[in-house]
């Protein structure tokens, strides 16, 4: 079959990638995104006097074809390498991790990853997707506001798992059980920011036994401004706890544990930001790479199919459309 044209539901990793590929092979791809930005998880928000990665911190390599695809973005300044001091926390013990992984985050944000495979794509951004309708062999999308998308030769979601069942369970049951089957776990972060540096002698660390589960000195990665900055992630168990809480009082509690780390409250912060992922990371992603349904030409990608992170998202949405460029 030829494809014409293809629907992308979601303008994370996954699903920019997928477009960018069918685009080079002819496919005229429009993305559909209910946020104001790119690049998903792997966000950086910005505040009055400077920004933070909210979402996905960092990324590691270990696929050749992702490790070719960073090569280029290094050459282009769009990543580099984060070069911190990174340790692990046990009931308040530090120990230094020694690990020789390199750490890679985008700059001058990690949201810099998204926006360059954005570039050339037709992203419509703050359109939340409330159902799909297939009709002589061709999808239309209808947006929450009346909007209408399509009709598409193929449809792609690379939302979370949940919201992709609810759009495609009525039209392909196959996928029922497998997207059922995939937990999301929440996570709240806390970005505070600082009018002078913290005397703490690290600059990322993995927090154990604590309602924490990270923490990180934002402005110690490559191409950030001076100004001091902090981001604290939730563990998942708490955030799971906790997900429907009051965003002042799941903060004030990260907060808390943050500085009980350190001995107690080393400065006030000048800034406080909370934000709740409600769909963070999978517990355990799907084994197959995507999902695709060749009679009714719907399918999924996603970090939740084949490995979690910014290099699972990536293989998923190369790997789908590789396949749909196969049976063209």
């Amino acid at each position: 079959m030829k494809y014409e044209n293809a629907g992308i539901i979601g303008a994370g990793i996954a699903g920019l990638v997928c477009a960018d590929r069918l685009r080079r092979e002819g496919v005229s791809v429009t993305i559909l995104e209910k946020s104001h930005g790119v690049g998903g998880r792997s966000a950086t928000r910005h505040l009055d006097e400077t920004s933070c990665d909210h979402g996905a911190q960092y990324f590691t390599v270990s696929d050749p074809l992702f490790a070719e695809r960073v090569a280029q973005w290094k050459d282009k300044g769009v990543v580099d390498t984060w070069q911190g001091r990174i340790v692990a926390i046990d009931s308040g013990v530090i120990r230094d991790l020694n690990e020789t992984k390199e750490r890679l985050v985008g700059t001058p944000g990690m949201n810099s990853i998204g926006k360059h495979l954005a570039q050339n794509l037709d992203v419509r951004n703050n359109t939340q997707i409330k159902r799909i309708e297939r009709s002589n062999k061709k999808w239309q999308v209808f947006d929450d506001a009346g909007q209408t998308y399509g009709p598409f030769d193929v449809l792609i979601s690379t939302a979370p798992s949940i919201q992709t069942r609810q759009l495609f369970t009525e039209w392909s049951p196959q996928f029922d059980d497998q997207l059922a089957s995939v937990e999301m776990l929440p996570c709240w972060s806390v970005i505070l920011s600082f009018s002078t540096r913290l005397p703490i002698d690290l600059d990322g660390a993995f927090v154990n036994g604590s309602p924490l589960s990270w923490i990180a000195r934002n402005n110690s990665k490559p191409g950030r401004g001076p100004s001091e900055c902090w981001l604290l992630h939730g563990s998942a168990e708490w955030s799971a706890a906790h997900v429907e809480r009051d965003p002042e009082e799941a903060g004030k509690t990260l907060i808390d544990e943050f500085w009980n780390l350190f001995g107690g409250e080393l400065l006030h912060p000048s800034s406080v930001t909370t934000h709740r992922w409600r769909y963070s990371r999978p517990r355990e992603a799907l084994p197959s790479r995507y999902l695709f349904d060749d009679q009714l030409q719907i399918g999924c990608a996603s970090d939740w199919c084949g490995g979690p992170k910014i290099e699972g998202a990536f293989l998923s949405g190369h790997a789908l459309a590789a396949s749909l460029l196969e049976t063209r």
